[in-house]
């Protein structure tokens, strides 16, 4: 299905059209501050058409061309091959920042972090060495057709080929995306098998039909996959047909939580950076309180509800920043050496920072109309696109068991059982 006929939109921003000159005369960030200030660099970019382009729904090229000539595509990429060869605490921090100007792209970022790690956590030692050079040297992005929720794709033999075929719902990343990362069952097995594909070709193909509340530059929407042919010898983490399972296989899902706790974070720091900048610029003293103040940002009730909601956020920083280094840690360190325990403590720290975020974030976002006053609430201002992002996303799986995962830790020293959730 194409997309809708009026959601074309021309990019009027020019720093999204052309960024390279900038970045090319500055050249490339040396360390990992350097990184996360080239990613609020991009955020300030986006931020400035982030409500239009949101409601044009057009497929984000272009952001995505922005995110290739900045270099954080090849964040985590070796550096051998052209790559930053940073770490996992900074590619968090980096997905924060980009999605403090636009939730969407700082989503795409994030997980197109996941895929391009992915080759780490469950292929051979030559499969990532192949699959980094690959993705670094040519600046691709991933995208990913794995959501869990969905009929698994089948997968049949033929010969020395695998072939996918089946659909799936959601697929972040879709037709913007260089690289797939597809996942399926072998015919007459349970066993499940990764492969990474290159997205342009005939049997994948996608339905452009993501049109949901928030997050809507994602291009999450449904693909079909019809016949992709995989070399057995590509199948991640087999050798002639066997797969040999480590705990670290398992990290790739306190990974993406923890993925998107940042870019929560990011998203309710944007809404409290513009609600505080309307509130400066436009909000109305109230002059019916009996201690009348000549600006808004003298009212002692203004000063304490942005004094409570910053707060907050920065609490939810300190959490996310520890469960970054920890989790950061064991991405980084030799697989063999991971253990069930350490992975189940670490994965407990990301959901207690995960469900602090979603409560709190929401609560940014929808109590900054308060503050910022009733004509914050027209549509040219746009505070809506983060309650919009933030309620969206935070629904991807419920946060009543993130509640029950730390409590299980808490009362029980039980440590969350690894699933497609977990």
């Amino acid at each position: 299905m194409a997309r809708p006929k009026g959601k074309a939109m021309t990019i009027t921003n020019p720093a999204i059209e052309a960024p390279a000159p900038r970045w090319r005369d500055e050249g490339r960030p040396h360390d990992s501050a350097g990184w996360i200030r080239r990613a609020q660099e991009v955020a300030d970019i986006l931020s400035v058409d982030a409500l239009e382009r949101d409601r044009a729904n057009a497929t984000p090229y272009t952001e995505v061309q922005l995110l290739k000539e900045s270099g954080l595509v090849t964040l985590l990429g070796p550096r051998e091959h052209g790559g930053a060869g940073e770490n996992w605490d900074t590619a968090y921090k980096v997905i924060r920042a980009v999605a403090r100007g636009d939730g969407s792209i700082g989503q795409v970022l994030g997980y197109h972090y996941l895929w391009a790690w992915a080759a780490r956590l469950v292929a051979t030692e030559e499969q990532i060495a192949a699959v980094e050079e690959l993705y670094t040297t040519n600046n691709f992005v991933f995208g990913g057709a794995v959501n869990p929720r969905d009929s698994d794709l089948t997968i049949r033999e033929d010969g020395d080929e695998l072939v996918y075929s089946g659909r799936k719902s959601f697929s972040t990343g879709g037709q913007i995306s260089d690289l797939t990362v597809l996942e399926g069952v072998l015919e007459g097995t349970e066993t499940h098998i990764f492969a990474i594909v290159p997205t342009a070709q005939e049997g994948i193909v996608f339905a452009g039909d993501w049109d949901s509340l928030g997050q809507r530059l994602t291009e999450s929407g449904s693909v079909e996959i019809r016949d992709v042919r995989v070399p057995w010898t590509a199948a991640a983490g087999f050798v002639e047909g066997e797969f040999q399972p480590l705990v670290y296989n398992t990290l790739n899902v306190p990974t993406i939580q923890l993925v998107f706790a940042n870019f929560y974070l990011g998203i309710a720091q944007g809404a409290l950076e513009a609600a505080s900048s309307y509130t400066r610029s436009t909000t109305r003293p109230w002059p019916y309180g009996g201690d009348n103040k000549q600006r808004a940002g003298e009212e002692w009730y203004l000063l304490e509800g942005y004094g409570e909601l910053q707060s907050k956020l920065w609490a939810d920083e300190a959490l996310l920043d520890v469960a970054g280094a920890e989790i950061s840690d064991l991405l980084h360190a030799p697989r063999e050496g991971l253990s069930e325990r350490r992975r189940g403590e670490v994965a407990v720290r990301i959901a207690a920072g995960k469900l602090r975020i979603v409560d709190d974030g929401l609560e940014v976002a929808t109590k900054i109309y308060e503050l910022a006053g009733a004509r914050a609430s027209a549509s040219s201002v746009g505070l809506d696109i983060f309650w919009r992002n933030l309620r969206t996303h935070s629904l991807h799986d419920p946060i009543a068991y993130k509640k029950r995962e730390v409590g299980e830790y808490v009362l029980l020293h039980q440590i969350p059982e690894p699933t497609w959730y977990t």
